[in-house]
Formats: structure tokens, C-alpha cells, sequence
């Protein structure tokens, strides 16, 4: 096997959001090099999908029906996977949503969501990976953040504090991680061409959101990134990543 699946193949990793976008990308692109993906989403049919796809060009993949608000299921998902493969090794918390909207519309339930979803998500995810990797002594978690992570646009303040908040626990989580080999990286994209902008319910946010994503990226620069971290040999933990599409201003 050439050295460029060193890190990958072979390994177990527990992908949230993975029917669409960045998760499925990930997905595909990982098993292609020789890892097991365990597939997580609220749309089980579109994982059922996908596992089978890849299983069907001898890849090892399985799906597992997961909403991340609901810790019980994520919990379910990383059990499902080490009750299959006798561990976890990578655990990436990609999933999330973003209804942008200006404060002053108060959307509140869009609020909530986000916070559900792109904060307690990742929580819940944490929760669930780090006993077993602590067991382990190894394993690496990896968080998915946002360039609106680092700077906040109007419309955007709500999404912007919950990728601010993950930024802020993947540190936190990086330093307690220490006496247990466990890697962490915290990845922040630009404009990636997914689903996400379709989560705007606000017509004239949506279109403003719309323009920047003209110059968005294929969801296959997000694996990239997720394997480069994932390839660095042990002793070397990257410990953050944000990538713009060339051409992205802001």
C-alpha cells in the first residue's frame, strides 16, 4: 500500500453528519484509503446509501441513524462502532447548520438550533469518543469550526459564537487530552460547496451567502485537510486548520 494511506488505513473513524457535504466527502475519501467509516446523520437512508456504495467496492463502512441533539444517540453511534471494530480512532463532529439572520428578527428557534446542533453536537461527540480513547490512550478528535469562527459578519453572529465556541472548547480539550496520547484539531472552512447555505431561511441573507458561495470549493478539500492531519505521525498533533477558496474575500 503506498505511504500516502499511512495514518488512514486501517484506522476507525466516526464521522457525524455524514449524509451530505463535508461529512460524505470525508467519508468517501478516507474509505478510499483504507479506513472504516462509521457514517452518522438524521437521514438514514442517504447513509444507508452510501455505506452500501462503498461496501460494494470492498470497503468497510456502516450506517448508523444519529441526531446529534440527542446525546443518547450519539453515545448509541460511537458504541455501535467499537461494538463492530473493538475501538475508535478518529471522531470527526461535522455536524451543523447555519440559518443566518440579523439578531434583530429574533429567530429565536434558529438560535436554539444552532446551538443544539454546532455546540452541544460536538459536546455530545466528546462525550461519547474520549472514555474509549482514553482507554485506548490514543485516538485524535477532530471538530469542524468555520472561517465565521475567527470573524463574524453582520447576520451571522449567531452561527459565528457557536464555531467561536468550538474553537474555544477544541483548545480546551487539546490541553486536558495530554496524559492520554489523544490528538485534537480543529478544522475551519471558507466557503465549501454543501447543503449548509440551504439551512437560511431568511431570503436576503440567503442571497447575500449565496454570492460568497459562487466561489466556493468541491466538499473533497475538507477530507483533504481532515487527512492531512490525520497522516502526521504520532508525536505531531495539528492542532488547527482554516482554508479559504483563493478567490474567497471575506
Amino acid at each position: 500500500m503506498s505511504n500516502t494511506f499511512e495514518g488512514i488505513q486501517g484506522k476507525v473513524v466516526v464521522i457525524t453528519g455524514a449524509s451530505s457535504g463535508l461529512g460524505e466527502a470525508t467519508a468517501r475519501y478516507l474509505a478510499e484509503r483504507g479506513a472504516t467509516v462509521v457514517l452518522g446523520a438524521r437521514r438514514l437512508d442517504r447513509i444507508d446509501a452510501l455505506a452500501a456504495e462503498l461496501a460494494g467496492r470492498d470497503k468497510k463502512a456502516m450506517a448508523v441513524q444519529t441526531d446529534v441533539t440527542q446525546r443518547g444517540q450519539v453515545q448509541h453511534l460511537v458504541e455501535a462502532a467499537v461494538a463492530a471494530y473493538g475501538r475508535i480512532d478518529v471522531m470527526i463532529n461535522n455536524a451543523g447548520l447555519m440559518p443566518h439572520s440579523p439578531l434583530e428578527r429574533l429567530k429565536v428557534d434558529d438560535w436554539d438550533r444552532m446551538i443544539d446542533v454546532n455546540l452541544k453536537g460536538v459536546l455530545y461527540g466528546i462525550a461519547a469518543a474520549l472514555p474509549h480513547m482514553q482507554r485506548q490512550k490514543s485516538g485524535h478528535i477532530i471538530n469542524v469550526s468555520s472561517v465565521a469562527g475567527h470573524k463574524v459578519r453582520p447576520g451571522g453572529a449567531v452561527y459565528s459564537a457557536t464555531k467561536h465556541a468550538v474553537r474555544a472548547l477544541s483548545e480546551g480539550l487539546r490541553q486536558e487530552v495530554k496524559p492520554y496520547n489523544i490528538r485534537t484539531t480543529v478544522i475551519s472552512p471558507g466557503a465549501v460547496a454543501t447543503e449548509l447555505p440551504d439551512s437560511i431561511t431568511e431570503a436576503d441573507v440567503a442571497e447575500s451567502v449565496r454570492k460568497i458561495y459562487e466561489v466556493a470549493v468541491p466538499a473533497d478539500a475538507f477530507a483533504r485537510a481532515v487527512a492531512y492531519a490525520m497522516r502526521q505521525p504520532d508525536e505531531i498533533d495539528v492542532n488547527e486548520i482554516l482554508f479559504r477558496p483563493t478567490r474567497q474575500e471575506v
